[in-house]
């Protein structure tokens, strides 16, 4: 059966990111994809021009809709617009029983906010029903309080967040340019890593029985301006694996492959930070 995937989140007029990310990423990953969109931004490669919040009403209202006649197998988050949303759609999502991938979108790739202190602040909700929430380092630092930015800092505050909400927090692009990560898995076994100049993804999460575990992941850097929409697509990409009920380390690790070949086939539009070449990705 074809998995079916709700995306709640803002749209990006260039397509690089948001909801046309998303659903291009499903749509390549053999999902349906169904959108409750949250905002309206004109934006291109350079940055964010305006931004049009959508009505709280109507974003219920898009989500209900689909939800009572198509059916849900999984939940994409990304931008959602505003604090009264954040809190209305973790009422409505609450009552689902599926995998929801909250994306912590708080800025654009040009460094423009795309939610302010009251919304991040009702973030908390989100990552509360979340079966996995995504953060990149400047997010994570965000949500945990800390300023620290090193690896050690980045990876104690994920850690952290997963603790407290008893959930599993994906730590996204972290740059280490050398040394090792030490990682555990649920049976106790430890497996080392060994870095240079690598982007690491590192797993914490919480399993029924209350036991912490780590796992992560590393790649060589792919060094391209053609970046946008990357932290969109990795989400939408675990959601579609969580829909077709892959173990999250093993959507992970899937989706981290799909963000890659995007990277790689990317286009080159565009004078900033372009697209990714998601249409040429086959899995």
């Amino acid at each position: 059966m074809t998995p079916r995937i709700l995306i709640i989140a803002g749209s990006d007029s260039g397509g690089g990111a948001g909801i046309q990310a998303d659903i291009k990423t499903v749509t390549m990953l053999g999902g349906h994809a169904m959108t409750a969109i949250t905002a309206v931004t004109a934006q291109n490669t350079l940055g964010v021009d305006a931004v049009h919040l959508i009505p709280t009403d109507i974003v219920i209202a898009q989500i209900d809709a689909v939800v009572r006649d198509i059916g849900v197998d999984a939940v994409k988050i990304g931008m959602i617009g505003s604090a009264e949303t954040a809190g209305a759609v973790a009422d409505y999502l609450a009552r689902l029983t599926v995998p929801i991938v909250f994306d912590p979108v708080m800025v654009a790739t040009s460094g423009v906010a795309l939610a302010d202190a009251v919304t991040i602040s009702a973030f908390e909700r989100l990552i509360a029903i979340a079966t996995v929430t995504t953060p990149n380092p400047d997010e994570l630092a965000i949500l945990s309080g800390s300023n620290d930015r090193s690896d050690l800092g980045v990876y104690d505050a994920a850690g952290g967040l997963a603790e407290s909400f008893s959930t599993a927090i994906l730590a996204t692009g972290t740059r280490i340019m050398g040394g090792s990560i030490r990682c555990t898995d649920f049976m106790g076994e430890s497996y080392e890593y060994t870095t240079n100049n690598r982007l690491f993804d590192r797993l914490f999460t919480v399993n029924a029985q209350g036991n912490f575990a780590e796992f992560g992941w590393d790649d060589e850097i792919i060094e391209t301006s053609s970046d946008h929409g990357t932290g969109c697509t990795l989400a939408s990409a675990i959601t579609v694996g969580l829909a077709e009920r892959l173990l999250l380390p093993d959507a992970i690790e899937r989706a981290r492959l799909f963000v890659r070949a995007a990277l790689l086939a990317a286009p080159g539009f565009g004078g900033g930070h372009g697209p990714m070449g998601h249409q040429a990705v086959r899995m």
